[in-house]
Parts: C-alpha cells; structure tokens; sequence
C-alpha cells in the first residue's frame, strides 16, 4: 500500500503508536509545540514564527505585540466589528458573526485588501518620497485580472478624514520607537508630506503595512494577519450585542441638514405631499 503525505514546510506530526489519527509530537519550522515552545514562547513569538519559519528578536516580537494590540479592536465604528454586532444582535452563531467581520473587513476601504495594496506600494516606492508623491496622485485604475475592483482612494490613507486621528498618530509613534526596521520611521518623517500628496490623512492601515513590511512579511501574508488580528474585538462587540437585544442596538443615525422642519413639511399642499 502507498503512503500518502501532505507536503509542508510549517509542521511536522508523529502519530500514536496506537492511534494514527492523532500525534504523539508536534513540531513547527523545527520547535517541539508542546514540549519547549508551550513553555518557554508566548503568543506573539509563536505567532511570528507560524507566518515566517523562524523565531523573532526581542525587537519584532514588541514591534509585533503592538500592532496586534492596535488592531485588535477598531471599535464600533468599524464596518467589520459593525457586522459582527449585527450578526450577535440578530441571534447567528459565533462562527457566522465572526464570517462577517471578515467579510466585511476584507475589502480595499480600511480592509485587509488596503493593507495588500499598501505593501506592494513600499516595496514598489520604498522610500523614495518622489515616487510616492507621484504615486499617490495618480489615480488608480482596474486590472481586467483582479478580482477587486480599483480602490476609490490611495491605499493606506483615509477617505473621510480631514487630519490624521489620534490612535493613528499615538500607534504610529510608538511602533516607529520600536526601532525594528526602516519604514515606520521613514513613515513617520515623512507623513505630511505624503498626506498632502494623497489629499488625505494618513490610516491605521498604512500605519499596519509599515509596521508588517518591517517585519518582513510579504503583501499576502500581511493581508491574511490584518484579517485575523482585528477578529478580537469583533468577537467582543457581537457578544455584548447579543446579550443586549435588539431593542438597545446602536442603529447609526441620519440627521438632514437641510431638513424644512415640522412647520414647513405642515405647509405642503396634498399634491407636493404625493
């Protein structure tokens, strides 16, 4: 009988000499799971070493903790922890509300996919400043291969803000002081002149690729980890939601600022009414 294998370069399992569905060891790029890493590495360092095959230094295992700790959760405002608030109200399932939030916070507007392009974007631009001044005022433009459609904005940069936001600046700061890397402090330096190139304050999520691209993750791999760091508060928010009902949901209000009033709409005539 052949014997079929998976092909990784990630794990490595031993089965039960009595039980070939489950593994007596585990081992990942070479590190025993259980039997040194349980012990002896934390969450974030074990992280790093699922995604780039080695352990990391002191400096990308802080530089790592903080971005995990400002995406963790983007708050109600957010259109992915907003989701997930509906699907906890609504009644769905835990695995559907978090679905939800991935769907959501997926795509090329504050997503994970603006943190995709963004990456790309340094590695194309590095830290030329003329080059990302001609970048970002040019307009982007579909590929007829892409399955997402051309962001409306440049990657990284927020299309509703008028200045950069204080969590944005504060988290920009503290992981530029990390010292891991080039980018973040470069970004730093440099940001308002790239924000008067682009017309826009700088994100969290070009803040987020910066600090990925310094610790040395590809553009795919920073897409999948921003997915996945900002699923705690997600989590959180459809749970509290949930326990809240329906009656108490934060539903976003409208308000008309060229509303007539209650007197005007009074004066209407029948037919303007109809």
């Amino acid at each position: 009988m052949s014997e079929e294998f998976i092909h990784t370069r990630i794990w490595q399992e031993e089965a039960e000499p009595d039980n070939a569905f489950a593994a007596a060891s585990c081992y990942c790029h070479g590190y025993d799971v259980y039997g040194d890493l349980l012990a002896h590495a934390s969450w974030i360092e074990y992280l790093f070493l699922l995604f780039r095959g080695e352990a990391p230094s002191a400096q990308q295992a802080r530089l790592l903790e903080g971005l995990a700790m400002a995406l963790a959760n983007p708050g109600p405002r957010d259109a992915a922890v907003h989701a997930a608030m509906c699907g906890g109200v609504g009644g769905s399932t835990s695995a559907s509300c978090l679905m939800a939030a991935l769907a959501v916070g997926a795509g090329a507007s504050g997503g994970a996919r603006e943190v995709f392009i963004a990456m790309e974007d340094w590695l194309a631009r590095g830290t030329d400043l003329t080059q990302w001044q001609t970048g970002l005022a040019a307009k982007p433009e579909d590929d007829p291969a892409d399955v997402w459609p051309a962001p409306g904005h440049p990657a990284g940069f927020d299309p509703h803000g008028v200045r950069c936001t204080g969590p944005v600046l504060q988290t920009l700061a503290h992981l530029a002081g990390q010292g891991c890397g080039s980018s973040l402090a470069w970004l730093q330096a440099n940001r308002s002149s790239l924000e008067s190139a682009a017309g826009l304050p700088l994100a969290m999520s070009g803040v987020a690729a910066a600090a990925l691209l310094d610790l040395g993750f590809t553009p795919a791999q920073g897409e999948m980890l921003h997915l996945l760091l900002r699923l705690p508060g997600a989590a959180v928010h459809a749970l509290e939601q949930k326990d809240y009902g329906y009656k108490n949901f934060p539903f976003f209000q409208v308000e008309l600022e060229n509303d007539p009033g209650p007197a005007a709409r009074a004066g209407l005539k029948t037919e303007d009414r109809a």
